[in-house]
């Protein structure tokens, strides 16, 4: 029975029970030190220690609740300075009925029972205990309420990061898919090559992509045969390098977050007769990995690059994975476009 009741106190029953347990040998030694009599604190404090139980959890877990919280402070006065009266009634009249009929053995001087100072020196230890407790509790559910709304935003920031994820896969594989299409309409030899390169690539997106972080050599070898199934559609215009300086090994990205980029090169740059020129780096330095795109376009009416929604996607997530820690920069200059990205290598 006592266990059920402290289970909706949230706080753990061994944490109750150690805390009335150190105010117990407080109050012991406290007391019993005044007089030197440790009998006496002894029995005083066993009638006073479960009042204090009593009346600390009636007002920390049924006053609070229903009237300070809800703003209904008159009536939690109304309730609370009987209790507290209460309190001072039954614990006196315990003690002087079973302990001593000298009830205030540590006050200074000829001091009676049942007078004004009397009650409030009791009534004031009653509020210490309750404000103590109080404290305690609000400390404990704060830091409670603070871990679950941490725990509400991480579950919050991994659904949408496996949201945009998955718009990812079906973006590309549409992509990739009419790439195909038109090959077969062709009836091109490349078609069977297009078919296997496809196979593979999704194999890396149906089983790696779950994980919230990959190696950069996998994404790199993935952009690679991207570029490869891109190679087998424009023939021996696309024109791609991929250069790497600084250690990778140890290096992990979140997965699928350079293809939007890499597809861009092709969207914009496969509308011309020319060559595609892709041209791709990485670069590890200082605790942060620099990744540099360069391609050619065609100037849209406006003289700007339209973007889709793979870029858009990846600026959503770099904003939740990374922040403000990261740095996103893109230029057009001519038929030129590039982009900059820096990210951290360890990001909160």
């Amino acid at each position: 029975m006592f266990r059920k009741l402290f289970s909706e106190f949230r706080i753990p029953l061994r944490y109750h029970l150690l805390f009335w347990l150190i105010y117990f040998v407080f109050n012991f030694f406290r007391f019993a030190s005044i007089n030197n009599d440790y009998w006496y604190s002894l029995k005083s404090n066993l009638i006073e220690f479960p009042l204090n139980i009593v009346i600390t959890y009636f007002t920390i877990y049924y006053l609070i609740p229903r009237y300070i919280l809800k703003k209904k402070y008159l009536q939690f006065l109304l309730l609370f300075i009987p209790s507290l009266l209460l309190f001072y009634l039954i614990r006196t009249g315990l003690n002087y009925i079973l302990v001593s009929e000298n009830i205030w053995p540590e006050a200074q001087g000829n001091q009676e029972p049942f007078t004004v100072i009397h009650v409030v020196e009791l009534v004031i230890g009653a509020i210490y205990v309750i404000a103590l407790v109080s404290a305690i509790k609000l400390t404990y559910d704060w830091a409670n309420e603070k871990k679950r709304n941490e725990d509400l935003q991480r579950i919050q920031l991994e659904t949408e990061l496996n949201f945009l994820k998955s718009q990812i896969q079906p973006h590309f594989f549409f992509n990739t898919l009419n790439n195909l299409y038109a090959l077969v309409i062709k009836q091109s030899p490349n078609a069977a090559n297009v078919v296997m390169k496809l196979s593979e690539i999704m194999q890396y997106v149906l089983y790696e992509v779950k994980e919230p972080k990959i190696s950069l050599l996998k994404s790199i070898n993935y952009l690679y045969s991207y570029l490869e199934l891109e190679k087998l559609r424009y023939g021996d215009r696309v024109k791609s390098e991929i250069s790497i300086d600084g250690d990778i090994d140890e290096v992990e990205v979140p997965p699928l977050l350079f293809l939007p980029f890499i597809e861009n090169c092709f969207k914009h740059g496969a509308r011309n007769q020319e060559d595609i020129n892709v041209l791709i780096s990485f670069v590890v330095k200082d605790n942060f990995l620099y990744f540099t795109v360069t391609n050619n376009y065609v100037i849209q009416n406006d003289g700007k690059p339209k973007h889709g929604i793979g870029i858009e996607n990846v600026k959503r997530r770099l904003h939740l994975l990374y922040g403000s820690k990261y740095s996103l920069k893109t230029r057009a200059k001519g038929n030129e476009y590039s982009v900059n990205l820096k990210l951290p290598l360890h990001e909160d």
